[in-house]
């Protein structure tokens, strides 16, 4: 367990950030032998262990998913705000030989020989050239094609955690945050494997929302100001069109209509016109359409931030949703 106690000052320099890189990491980890991945990740999941098998430039990324279950900061950087994996991988390049002895001496004490260590500590430049290499050749295989989708997934978890923070505080800000943390003012706690507790005042919070969170939950200690927790964005069903329901199963699409009923079930927070398209693979002009009309039945509302155009579930639309859809939608989200 991982108590992380959060004063005042620490929760008003809680961040919100994106990492292509984080992601890939992540989604590794769905590729491993045991794991049998859930919807909607097993389509993908077939292509990348071809990429994962059979391209020999990802080798080090084998290594890592053999190796011991600990990952210091040079083989996976603190996020700072890009969504291009390629300015990401050339921090991993750019890591000094020195901060990777330092870290192998902290995560690994007494593995200096092993596989995935040795190569770091004999020659740190080449190995991590290496790595950055190996995510590189992994991205362009298994994630390119879906970045724009997965991009446009945790962009609109920054935009909707901000602006819940924002306008209801810290305590709105951690509902549903992730299924394996409890915010208990003023502790976070966040179930891991390993024991750590940090003090009020310690480091700032940095928030990575991930398309590939099922994977594995991260959770880095390197930088002395700052820890870094990933959760789950929302909308990974993105990924690939919600298979056909049976006709006979399916009362809302019935009532409603397949794309209306589509529209309905995405809501589970607040999205917009275009966060649905592309969670849907439907035209904007199509999901703008049905939205009008659930609008208009009052079963979803909607509100501007800026620019954008938000749209939610009304207690209404909640409803509706448990008694045709036996979804558990009842409750309040976040």
């Amino acid at each position: 367990m991982i108590r992380i106690e959060l004063d005042e000052a620490a929760l008003g320099s809680t961040r919100i950030t994106v990492s292509p890189l984080w992601d890939a990491f992540c989604s590794l980890h769905l590729l491993a032998e045991h794991r049998r991945p859930s919807w909607p990740y097993q389509e993908w999941a077939v292509r990348a262990r071809e990429v994962l098998s059979q391209d020999e430039r990802v080798e080090p990324l084998r290594r890592l998913l053999n190796g011991p279950f600990n990952f210091p900061d040079f083989i996976l950087p603190m996020p700072f705000g890009t969504t291009s994996v390629e300015e990401e991988l050339a921090v991993v390049r750019a890591t000094a030989p020195e901060v990777v002895r330092q870290q192998l001496t902290e995560h690994y004490p007494g593995l200096a020989d092993h596989p995935l260590v040795r190569p770091y500590r004999e020659d740190p430049q080449a190995a991590c050239a290496a790595l950055a290499d190996a995510y590189q050749a992994y991205w362009d295989g298994a994630l390119a094609e879906l970045w724009p989708t997965m991009r446009r997934l945790v962009e609109d978890e920054v935009l909707v955690r901000a602006r819940t923070f924002a306008t209801e505080g810290v305590d709105a800000l951690f509902t549903g945050l992730e299924s394996r943390a409890k915010w208990t003012p003023p502790v976070l706690e966040l179930t891991k494997h390993i024991d750590a507790e940090y003090a009020a005042g310690e480091r700032r919070l940095l928030l990575v929302p991930l398309v590939f969170a099922e994977g594995c939950r991260l959770y880095s200690t390197d930088h002395p100001e700052v820890l870094t927790v990933s959760f789950q964005a929302r909308g990974a069903g993105a990924l690939r069109e919600r298979p056909e329901r049976a006709a006979g199963d399916d009362r809302l699409g019935l009532l409603l209509g397949r794309g209306r009923a589509a529209v309905l079930r995405q809501l589970g927070g607040p999205l917009t016109t275009a966060g649905l398209a592309d969670r849907l693979s439907l035209a904007p002009s199509t999901v703008s359409e049905h939205l009008s009309v659930l609008a208009e039945a009052g079963v979803v509302t909607r509100h501007r931030v800026g620019r954008s155009v938000y749209y939610q579930l009304t207690d209404t639309g909640r409803s509706l949703l448990a008694l045709l859809s036996g979804q558990d939608v009842l409750r309040a989200v976040g």
